[in-house]
């Protein structure tokens, strides 16, 4: 038999372009979309909620500023100047749950909204303020007073509850396997307590690296929840290509990194795959990929440049909402101002940067 005959029965002979890396990657370079067969499509009617990492926010504001259906079920008092709101940070997710980074913290929120699960350490006093272990960044010197902790904290939960129940797309974007919890009931902090809000108490408080299956079955969980209250609702997942700012796994931040990252690209992929309801979008391979040759990152090798979040954004838009997005040149410059507005928001609202941040503040000079 020929080497012609050979390929001729070759499997791989009639596979599309995207299947091969030199038709799809080397010679696309600039211009990679590797979404291939969207499940769903995401109509402008659509109420799209938003939770996860701190890239999530990149999201919703780019949905608010194409008009698409960013679904706020919290929103601010009218009478709030928008300075006030962003400082509150209200509409930077839908509800004011600040960021999560893990599955086991989006499980504990729909538990808890629905008092499922109830945290035995309810709530941090820190001098003569109120601190939510759960959202200790979302309030501004946080709450006066306990009462006014239990009712805003009451308004959040029904305000959760409103977006699980009438939401008709949930964009979850994983952040990271390493979180902190309690030893008493295993609640989930969105950070270490000790940096920045609350105090560590080693023996009420624990690390712990969540592995492959760990992070499905949370994810299972919560879906299984989240039909539950709303039979009809999509949901796609999507993995932040932001590394680890920092690591307590006594390894280098950089193995670190790919071991969260893997997990979690692993768990997406196999969730999809398991429910018709739900999609993986390939946020984190747009930005990471060797084609990139590492431009869709800022000079810290971690932040993702604007650039590179529109790249995302573009195929995002143009695979679920079959819109194509206006080059930047073209955008008025009221939007490029809410642009900018939105990326400063985000940037107060990162709690794992207190990881960093308060090891630097309290470092020798």
């Amino acid at each position: 038999m020929t080497h012609d005959n050979n390929n001729a029965t070759c499997p791989y002979t009639a596979l599309p372009d995207h299947a091969f890396w030199r038709r799809a990657v080397e010679r696309c370079e600039n211009n990679v979309d590797p979404i291939v067969a969207p499940k769903f499509k995401i109509a402008k009617s659509d109420k799209v909620a938003t939770a996860g990492s701190c890239f999530a926010q990149h999201v919703s504001r780019y949905m608010q500023l194409y008009g698409a259906n960013y679904f706020v079920a919290e929103k601010a008092h009218p009478l709030l100047t928008p300075e006030l709101s962003s400082r509150f940070n209200y509409s930077v997710y839908s509800a004011r749950y600040g960021n999560i980074y893990t599955p086991r913290q989006l499980l504990q929120l729909i538990q808890r909204a629905y008092g499922a699960f109830r945290p035995k350490d309810g709530v941090w006093r820190d001098k003569y303020r109120y601190v939510d272990p759960f959202r200790p960044f979302i309030q501004p010197r946080g709450f006066a007073s306990s009462s006014e902790f239990v009712a805003d904290r009451e308004q959040h939960f029904a305000a959760v509850r409103a977006m699980f129940e009438t939401l008709d797309v949930f964009v979850f974007t994983l952040g990271l396997t390493e979180c902190w919890r309690s030893t008493e009931d295993g609640a989930v902090y969105p950070v270490c307590p000790g940096c920045g809000a609350g105090e560590h108490d080693a023996a009420r408080h624990e690390f712990i690296n969540y592995n492959y299956t760990n992070a499905a079955d949370d994810m299972r969980a919560f879906l299984a929840e989240l039909r539950r209250v709303n039979a009809a609702a999509k949901v796609l997942l999507t993995v932040s290509p932001v590394p680890l700012i920092a690591t307590n796994s006594r390894q280098h931040v950089l193995p670190a990194t790919v071991y969260s990252k893997s997990v979690l690209r692993a768990v997406a992929g196999d969730i999809a795959d398991e429910h018709d309801f739900v999609d993986y979008f390939s946020s984190y391979e747009i930005v990471t990929g060797s084609h990139t040759r590492g431009a869709y990152f800022e000079p810290d090798l971690r932040s993702v440049t604007e650039t590179g979040v529109r790249k995302v954004m573009q195929c995002l838009f143009r695979n679920y909402f079959d819109m194509e997005l206006q080059d930047g040149s073209t955008i008025p410059n009221a939007s490029v101002r809410a642009v900018n507005e939105s990326t400063r928001i985000s940037q107060l609202v990162c709690d794992e940067e207190n990881l960093d941040a308060d090891a630097v503040q309290n470092s020798p000079s």
